[in-house]
């Protein structure tokens, strides 16, 4: 049984953070001070504190693609994903690296898409058909 990760990152605003955290993304808000906040991110403990946002650059190849580093996210069952790619389409988040498949037809096969909230933390949902395949090598 997997347990939950906790993380946690700064922000410049907790209100703008709770509107693409809860809003667009579906996390829960938990517990709060004036200064930080917890969302339930995936049945994940995610906090945001306000503070100094962490610098990123894209220097992470993966297959075709470079990816911002760090970056953090969520793996996810297929339809969950595609549920969670349609939601962000609508409310029109610039994508990174758009949805789609990378690693088709081989072991760890999977659906990707990169994006960041609106203080720059660059986040991968991955989706698995079957999740057993998430340390496929």
């Amino acid at each position: 049984m997997l347990t939950p990760f906790h993380l946690a990152l700064n922000v410049g605003d907790l209100a703008q953070t709770r509107a693409f955290y809860v809003d667009v993304l579906g996390a829960k808000e938990g517990r709060s001070t004036e200064t930080w906040v917890d969302f339930d991110f995936f049945g994940h403990q995610l906090s945001f504190h306000l503070g100094p946002i962490l610098e990123t650059r894209t220097t992470g190849r993966v297959g075709d693609h470079m990816v911002p580093m760090p970056h953090f996210g969520i793996v996810l069952h297929l339809p969950e994903w595609r549920a969670l790619a349609n939601r962000l389409e609508a409310a029109k988040v610039d994508f990174i690296i758009p949805p789609s498949v990378r690693f088709q037809n081989q072991p760890g096969e999977q659906w990707t898409m990169f994006f960041k909230d609106p203080f720059g933390n660059p986040i991968e949902a991955k989706g698995f058909a079957n999740l057993d395949a998430v340390f496929a090598s």
